[in-house]
């Protein structure tokens, strides 16, 4: 395979090239009717002593609960991970086009690429897109050292967050729990138990989020895992809302 042509099968000048918006020719409908479609979801990263905790609920909705058990937590590299929030089309693309680059990166410097590259690269194509941009808000983390955890815009803002990170519809459910006990130097233990009572509060209220379960990953110095579903179930369970 030519890497410098191909990567996992994607054409590396598939980037953020974007037809230019031009106006109509003719007339334009003055009184058009559109219809407004609810959607949602929650997604949150949280630091621990060593290492960075994702999670995100499962619903899908387009006015309507569409799906009940869909991903939004995807690995980019072995220690770079994102959440997604917005449109399904959206988020999908820009994480093949990130995988791809930073696979392309890793292959032509023999390094890994580091999370910040990684949230540099993809607010460079989202401001770039600004005019036309993407319905996509997530949450990028890893770690390089040290853990790492941004929150990006739309528009391409970036922001480090140094304790925990929120997106979605469901984020002032979430950001109650976490405001309240997340706390410098947790446990891996303890930040999941955390993350999962963070969703569920979201859950709980936000009537955007929801679904099956609630997926959760690890993001160490070992690289990235997926926490289990029955063990994520079991702490579901003790899960006590008001």
């Amino acid at each position: 395979m030519n890497y410098f042509r191909e990567v996992e099968g994607l054409p590396i000048s598939l980037i953020s090239e974007r037809n230019q918006f031009s106006s109509p020719i003719g007339p334009v409908n003055q009184n058009p009717s559109v219809e407004d479609t609810k959607t949602g979801t929650t997604t949150i990263g949280i630091i621990y002593k060593d290492g960075v905790i994702i999670a995100a609920d499962q619903r899908a909705t387009m006015g309507h609960i569409a799906d009940k058990d869909v991903r939004k937590v995807f690995p980019i590299t072995k220690n770079v991970a994102i959440t997604t929030a917005g449109t399904v089309g959206d988020s999908l693309a820009l994480i093949r086009f990130l995988k791809a680059q930073a696979n392309l990166y890793e292959i032509e410097r023999e390094t890994k690429i580091t999370p910040k590259a990684v949230a540099s690269l993809l607010s460079n194509v989202l401001n770039g897109n600004r005019y036309y941009p993407f319905i996509f808000q997530p949450i990028l983390a890893g770690v390089n050292n040290k853990p790492e955890l941004f929150e990006l815009t739309p528009y391409g803002g970036i922001m480090e967050k140094m304790n925990y990170a929120l997106t979605g519809s469901g984020t002032t459910f979430a950001m109650t729990t976490l405001d309240r006990e997340w706390k410098k130097g947790l446990t891996e233990k303890e930040a999941i138990d955390l993350a999962i009572r963070a969703v569920k509060s979201s859950t709980h209220r936000d009537i955007y989020s929801g679904g099956d379960s609630i997926t959760v990953a690890v993001i160490d110095d070992k690289g990235y895992r997926e926490i289990d579903s029955s063990e994520v179930e079991k702490i579901m369970k003790t899960v006590r809302l008001n």
